[in-house]
């Protein structure tokens, strides 16, 4: 039985000697595999990829004066735009338009499908729009079956992007500005509610709101003054009133008297003259000193009086007495006259002081402000000053909406900017006959390198002093060279030469000894 042979360790040189024997099985299917890699990019239908850059220019109007309302992030805000412009109602037409996949037998659906897979958006990313975070532009690319087909398919996609740049943002800035519209409206109508609410309370409350006691309490102090200058001018009347009242009735008890001259006084006109001049001595002593001549005068007529009275027989009865006709002197007209104005202005004087007595009542309650009316004008005060400035913070934002939205009718705002049309390929994207044959001989060498190690594994010959250890684990005597008849007597001839021509160099060497 022949013993297993055991694999042994394989040197740089063993890999040589393996080459050199299996070069065909190398070679073969390298050519082979690398033909069929340059024949077939003959063979797959040609594709063309036309490309588009596009700038994005950000708003000429600079940022400080009008802020723009479309915040979104711009990478975001693209890809919805390449949402809405890959969708079906955007493709479908674009499809029928240029008869593309008409050679393939596929539904709608599949070759809208493909239409996506044969366009790209990628960001066209550089330096200094890394260091201002920012995206310059982005790249747009469109594969077709003709070139002429790729460019204008390509033209297409980079005019939607472009219009519908403008509609979103021109509708997004509009979009904005009604919603603030509507807010402004709602905060207006909220504002003229709690306007009407506060101004009524006002009314309502009038002299009696917080901020306004300093005001009444000056009022307050003016009426007292007022009332205070009043009561000390009604008491002068009053005194003036007493006076003339006491001249009054001395004017009559003088007419009286001369009237009754030659004949003694009844004690009735002494006694009505003494209190005549009894309210007459009250009336000087009020406005006079003791020591005034008047008031001494008058005392002395009232102590005259008095006497006379003592002295007086006593009256007759009243159905005796002789009836007198009243006598009325210029003087006491006149007196009576004044005395009747002063009556009026004393009543004038104490209807003022009415007057000015409610009025400090009046301010009197003002000033006793109760804690529930402070309360509600301090809650109509705030929400009408919360109300007012969410009033003015919406006209501010309505206004720069208002603003960013007339920037972008006037396209002065961020742009899509085409700066490389799309391009006419000249050559197809695909297939590159470059990467093909490469591809191919990289597989055939694989696949070369791989039949050569199944038929190396396969052959159990033994070639070398190491293999024969190997097999037999014993030491060699010696070793029988390869005899082939089949081998070319050229080359027999030619290893004779060399052998010559090696022994001659050597005796050249050795001077000629052998």
């Amino acid at each position: 039985m022949r013993p297993k042979q055991q694999p042994r360790e394989i040197d740089f040189g063993d890999y040589l000697a393996i080459i050199k024997r299996r070069a065909l099985w190398i070679i073969v299917p390298t050519v082979l595999v690398t033909t069929l890699g340059i024949g077939a990019s003959f063979v797959v239908p040609a594709r063309y990829t036309s490309r588009a850059l596009v700038l994005i220019e950000q708003q000429k109007v600079p940022g400080d004066f009008v802020r723009s309302v479309v915040t979104q992030d711009l990478n975001v805000r693209l890809t919805d735009m390449a949402e809405k412009i890959f969708s079906r109602t955007r493709l479908q037409p674009l499809i029928e338009r240029y008869g593309l996949y008409s050679d393939k037998n596929i539904t709608i659906d599949e070759k809208i499908e493909k239409l996506r897979e044969d366009l790209s958006v990628t960001p066209a990313h550089s330096d200094l729009a890394a260091r201002d975070k920012g995206l310059p532009g982005f790249v747009i690319s469109a594969n077709a079956s003709q070139p002429r087909v790729a460019q204008q398919l390509c033209g297409e996609i980079a005019s939607l992007f472009l219009s519908e740049n403008l509609r979103l943002r021109e509708q997004s800035a509009e979009g904005t500005t009604q919603f603030l519209q509507s807010q402004l409206d709602d905060a207006k109508r909220t504002l003229d509610e709690q306007d009407a609410n506060l101004a009524a309370f006002e009314k309502q409350y009038l002299g009696r709101l917080p901020g306004q006691e300093q005001t009444n309490q000056s009022i307050l102090s003016s009426l007292n003054s007022h009332l205070d200058a009043s009561t000390q001018a009604l008491s002068q009347l009053e005194i003036d009133k007493g006076y003339m009242e006491a001249m009054l009735t001395q004017q009559t008890a003088s007419a009286e008297a001369a009237q009754t001259r030659g004949n003694a006084p009844s004690p009735e006109q002494i006694e009505t003259k003494t209190e005549q001049l009894q309210a007459e001595l009250t009336a000087l002593e009020a406005r006079y000193t003791p020591d005034h001549p008047d008031v001494v005068k008058a005392r002395r007529e009232l102590e005259s009086l008095k006497k006379e009275l003592q002295a007086a027989p006593a009256p007759l009865p009243s159905s005796a007495a002789p009836a007198k006709p009243a006598i009325e002197t210029p003087k006491a007209a006149e007196l009576r006259a004044q005395l009747q104005a002063m009556q009026n202005r004393i009543a004038a004087q104490k209807t003022e002081q009415g007057r000015i007595q409610a009025q400090i009542k009046v301010y009197q309650g003002r000033l006793q402000l109760s804690p529930d009316v402070q309360e509600r004008y301090r809650q109509l005060s705030r929400g009408y000053e919360t109300a007012h400035r969410f009033y003015d913070e919406l006209l501010a934002k309505k206004d720069q909406s208002t603003m960013a939205t007339e920037l972008e009718r006037r396209e002065e705002g961020e742009q899509f900017r085409l700066i490389d049309p799309p391009n006419y390929p000249e050559k197809p994207a695909f297939p590159n006959r470059l990467l093909f044959g490469l591809g191919g001989l990289a597989a055939g060498l694989c696949l070369g390198g791989g039949l050569a190690a199944v038929a190396e594994y396969r052959d159990r010959t033994l070639r070398s002093e190491a293999d024969v250890l190997q097999f037999t684990r014993l030491e060699t005597l010696a070793m029988v060279p390869v005899i082939s008849s089949a081998k070319p007597r050229k080359t027999a001839r030619r290893l004779q030469r060399r052998r010559k021509k090696r022994l001659m160099v050597a005796k050249a060497a050795a001077g000629g000894r052998v």
